[in-house]
């Protein structure tokens, strides 16, 4: 099959490499520096949703919260759907919860209604542990399935860059100090189930090619490899751009619940498309390389 893409896409990679690798370092700084900004899901606290049945505005709500001594400055109001979420990072008793809900009644809405949900400090906790066993179980099983269906390289090759897409939003909701509560968690592992399937296609070609290839040297293993991303590159850009839109959509158009999620999504479908491009298969490429059976020689593939 041959292929408009007529890139070198290896030689390229190292450039890539080292972007990656400035990003990464930056993202442990971030980390190190401003930590997560953990929404009520991974952090003890409190979680006031109220509905209304009026427009109100942030300084309203923080009149309320002043007068009830409850002086939270997390305030989030939903435009248009009559809803105000007001998040505290401490646990309410009973008696704040029912001087908060009268306060509301009197001051904003006598027909506003409150929910209040609590974590306490061991479901904080235990929800992070179980956040991060669950990325981890979803890597170990890609990497059980793709030795299984490929070979050990191409599943190492594969697991690096999607820790590397997952550490990248981190990196970018770190930075922007955007909260990471349980639907951002869904959307790492929704970007990990992507990425993996652009990934696979491109090794599942390689393999392909690999099969009516003679490889001697590294030369023709650079060749299979560029001729490899080429021939599935406008499939991989198809399927990106696809739910890229749709990703784009629920970010603009969703409501305030999914708006991480839809963020994270964008961010993810991103870093997976430019990872499984110039990051799994050029790597791929490297450790296939130090086989003993292939010989170096320079490659004379060009741009």
């Amino acid at each position: 099959m041959r292929s408009k893409w007529n890139y070198d896409f290896v030689k390229a990679s190292k450039y890539f490499y080292i972007f990656s690798i400035v990003l990464t370092i930056a993202g442990i700084i971030s980390l190190s520096v401003f930590k997560l900004n953990y929404g009520v899901d991974f952090r003890s606290g409190s979680n006031v949703d109220v509905k209304i049945t009026k427009d109100v505005t942030k300084q309203d709500i923080e009149k309320v919260l002043v007068e009830t001594k409850l002086n939270q400055k997390d305030v989030q109001i939903t435009p248009g759907t009559g809803r105000v979420n007001i998040r505290f990072p401490e646990v309410l008793t009973p008696n704040q919860e029912s001087d908060l809900k009268a306060a509301l009644i009197k001051d904003i809405d006598k027909n506003a209604s409150a929910e209040v949900n609590t974590v306490d400090p061991e479901m904080a906790r235990e929800l992070q542990q179980n956040a991060i066993y669950a990325v981890l179980l979803a890597s170990l099983g890609i990497i059980v399935y793709v030795t299984i269906r490929f070979e050990w390289r191409f599943a190492v090759a594969a697991i690096v860059a999607l820790l590397h897409d997952a550490f990248l939003v981190i990196t970018i909701f770190s930075i922007l100090r955007l909260e990471v509560n349980l639907t951002f968690i869904i959307a790492v592992l929704t970007i990990v189930g992507y990425s993996i399937n652009d990934t696979v296609v491109i090794f599942d070609r390689v393999r392909e090619n690999m099969r009516f290839a003679k490889i001697k040297t590294h030369t023709d293993l650079h060749d299979v490899v560029n001729k490899s991303i080429s021939q599935t590159m406008t499939r991989s850009i198809n399927t990106v751009f696809t739910v890229f839109i749709a990703s784009v959509c629920l970010l603009i158009f969703g409501s305030e619940s999914i708006r991480m999620f839809s963020l994270a999504m964008v961010i993810g479908l991103l870093c997976g498309a430019y990872s499984s491009i110039f990051i799994a298969s050029p790597l791929w490429y490297v450790l296939k390389g130090l086989q003993k059976n292939v010989k170096s020689k320079p490659s004379k593939t060009t741009t």
